[in-house]
């Protein structure tokens, strides 16, 4: 959690520090293979931290970069990037939640809670659809 004036991006190593993705087998894993933003994203610091971790970056670059790029251009993945629209639709939702769009709750603990509570919401929702 960040207060609304600041950026994601300056949080950017923090969050990936605490990422841990379940395998069947052993203990989570702490790096993913990949990472997708949006153009948002696109700054020097947070490439630089991925190539040093080994992790894909599925950033767009934005078009300022593009006009002073020299020398080859950054791969970028397209496929892969429009899988980022899961997440959006999610965030979308989730924003059609009055009590979280207008961010009723001002501290940070009772607006995580507030989110889960969203979501369990939503996975009810859709788990018992069939039923009436």
């Amino acid at each position: 959690m960040t207060p609304g004036q600041r950026h994601e991006s300056g949080c950017f190593e923090t969050l990936m520090n605490a990422v841990r993705i379940p395998q069947e087998v052993g203990r989570p894993r702490c790096r993913p293979k990949r990472v997708a933003g949006d153009k948002a994203y696109s700054v020097r610091r947070i490439r630089q931290w991925l190539r040093r971790h080994k992790i894909e970056a599925v950033i767009p670059q934005r078009s300022d970069q593009i006009a002073r790029q020299r020398g080859r251009p950054l791969k970028f993945d397209k496929d892969a990037y429009r899988q980022r629209s899961i997440i959006e639709r999610c965030i979308g939702w989730l924003k059609e939640c009055r009590r979280l769009a207008t961010r009723f709750e001002k501290l940070a603990v009772n607006f995580l809670a507030m989110i889960k509570v969203a979501i369990l919401e939503r996975y009810l929702k859709i788990a018992f659809s069939d039923r009436a």
